[in-house]
């Protein structure tokens, strides 16, 4: 009979199998790792030793760029936990926003929870807070904003939160109460503590509040529910007087002026809404006002600048004509002077020369005494000898003056008054010099052969006096300008006899220190000019209205 297999054998048989197949691959490992080590000791033996400085050497590169970017890493990650933080902090009082305030509260929640306690919730919200903005500006209404922020967070626990919910209003987190009724006695040490005296800018800005409680779990057990029952509890307090104190009751809200929570948080919301709309609004009007002053110096910059290179051009061209000008008289006057020193002069050469030194003496004078008056041009810096006085001889002398030179070129003239006196409050000399001035203004700028007109018409209070011509007109752009110093149309470039631009300029002074006006009009080039003198008539002066024919030198032709 054949002896059944043993298993104990068997087994045996198969693990000494094993083990010589691991002895073999441990045999192999053994020669690999000998070739590995042999391998290694000729590689070293072809290292030479700066090559191995510089194996060391990159190793060590490696190991400070791999510090240094563990670094970076790490102040990465600070940067980010600190954007974090900013994100949730309000950019104004920098107390926690509401994502801050809702991690506190499920926190808060879930310690309650776990041991069974309350916490409440305070809506705080600034009495007439609206009066402090319009009536002292939005930057000082920020500046209490941030007082009473500080002053909240400093009258409460650390464990607690204070978060400004939006505008004036502020939510307090008070964690851990004892009983509900100590949330009363915080929400009175906050009214004191935002009600405290305080001076803001020199300005008193004392300020009062009124708080809503509602209690955790009692009013509700989700932050939304228990924002819109503390704020419907603030707006009790409200009603009942300014810095009070309301605790919202459990169960839904009730009764008339109370809306329900849902209703409550849209109103938030869309009050909300509407704050930030008007902040950005603000906003946006003081940007637009910083970029309007910044355009409006911009060109008032340029402007002056404009003026002062304008000045700069007048003083040199002044300064020019005024050297021609006085050139002019100093010839003559340096010839005569020459042909007296000359040996046996004849004498009646004398009186000769005595009428030129005379009468370039006249000219000289003349010229001072224009300058003289453009220098003080303002009527309180001139001196009359003001008396009642006829303006008919005035103006006939001036005419009489002038009339040599009209016939020279050949210029009509025609002057038109009413008869009987022209009585005025004045200077002779100056009224002269007034009429004067524009009938050699009109001569000069009229062509030969041109026409020039004076006519007087007078009124119930005033004399109207016009001087004009159909010469070659002035220019649009010059009008506005033509009564200041040393101003020259360009229609007057090249006409002989341009004197220094100061004649109008004084003419209008005299007038007005006369109490009178004095206005140019022309419808432009080659169409003429028109001045017009406005004084008042003397204070009895009994003359009818009106003008008449002409009483004088009327239609007086070449």
């Amino acid at each position: 009979m054949k002896k059944p297999p043993n298993r104990g054998d068997e087994a045996v048989g198969q693990a000494q199998s094993k083990l010589a197949r691991l002895d073999a691959r441990v045999e192999a490992m053994q020669s690999v790792l000998v070739r590995m080590l042999q391998e290694v000791v000729r590689a070293e033996a072809r290292l030479d030793h700066s090559r191995a400085a510089q194996l060391v050497a990159a190793n060590e590169q490696l190991v400070l760029a791999a510090v240094a970017s563990q670094a970076d890493a790490e102040a990465a990650a600070q940067a980010l936990r600190s954007a974090s933080d900013f994100g949730a902090l309000d950019a104004l009082t920098q107390l926690p926003t509401r994502t801050k305030l809702a991690d506190r509260f499920e926190q808060a929640a879930a310690h309650a929870k776990r041991h069974g306690c309350r916490f409440a919730l305070l809506f705080l919200d600034l009495d007439d807070f609206k009066a402090i903005n319009d009536g002292h500006g939005h930057p000082f209404g920020d500046q209490v904003l941030r007082r009473v922020a500080e002053r909240l967070v400093a009258a409460v626990r650390e464990v607690d939160t204070v978060s400004r919910h939006g505008g004036d209003e502020f939510l307090v987190l008070l964690a851990e109460l004892s009983q509900p009724r100590d949330a009363q006695a915080v929400a009175e040490k906050l009214l004191a503590a935002v009600g405290a005296p305080a001076e803001l800018e020199g300005y008193a800005a004392g300020v009062t509040a009124s708080i809503g409680i509602a209690v955790y779990p009692d009013d509700g057990e989700d932050l939304e529910t228990l924002v819109a029952r503390a704020d419907a509890a603030m707006y009790q307090a409200k009603r009942r007087g300014r810095g009070g104190v309301a605790f919202h009751g459990t169960g839904p809200i009730e009764g008339p002026g109370l809306a329900s929570p849902t209703a409550d948080l849209t109103q938030r919301r869309a009050r909300e809404r509407a704050s930030d709309a008007a902040d950005q609004e603000r906003r946006l009007s003081d940007l637009r006002e910083a970029n309007e002053k910044l355009v409006l110096a911009a060109v008032t910059a340029q402007e002056l600048q404009a003026a002062a290179e304008q000045s700069l051009l007048r003083q040199t061209e002044f300064l020019a004509a005024v050297t021609e000008e006085l050139r002019n008289p100093l010839a003559p006057i340096r010839i005569a002077s020459t042909m007296l020193g000359r040996p046996g002069a004849d004498d009646p050469l004398l009186p000769r020369v005595k009428e030129v030194v005379e009468q370039q003496t006249a000219n000289v004078s003349r010229l001072v005494g224009r300058l003289a008056d453009a220098s003080s041009t303002t009527p309180v810096h001139l001196a009359l000898d003001r008396h009642r006085i006829d303006l008919g001889p005035i103006i006939d002398r001036a005419v009489a003056a002038r009339r040599p030179l009209m016939d020279l070129r050949g210029q009509t003239f025609e002057s038109h008054r009413p008869p009987g006196n022209l009585d005025v409050d004045g200077d002779a000399t100056r009224l002269e010099q007034i009429i004067g001035n524009l009938l050699d203004n009109a001569c000069k700028h009229t062509r030969d052969g041109g026409r020039i007109g004076l006519s007087v018409v007078v009124g119930d209070q005033a004399l109207t006096m016009t001087v004009a011509d159909d010469g070659i007109g002035i220019t649009p752009q010059m009008l506005p300008h033509l009564f200041e110093p040393f101003m020259h149309d360009t229609l007057a470039f090249g006409v002989p006899g341009a004197g220094l631009g100061i004649g109008l300029t004084v003419t209008r002074a005299l007038v007005q220190a006369h109490g009178g006006s004095l206005a140019a009009h022309s419808e432009g080039a080659d169409r003429g000019s028109r001045f017009v003198v406005t004084l008042p008539l003397a204070a009895s002066d009994a003359l009818a209205p009106g003008a008449g024919p002409a009483a004088g030198d009327a239609g007086a032709g070449r």
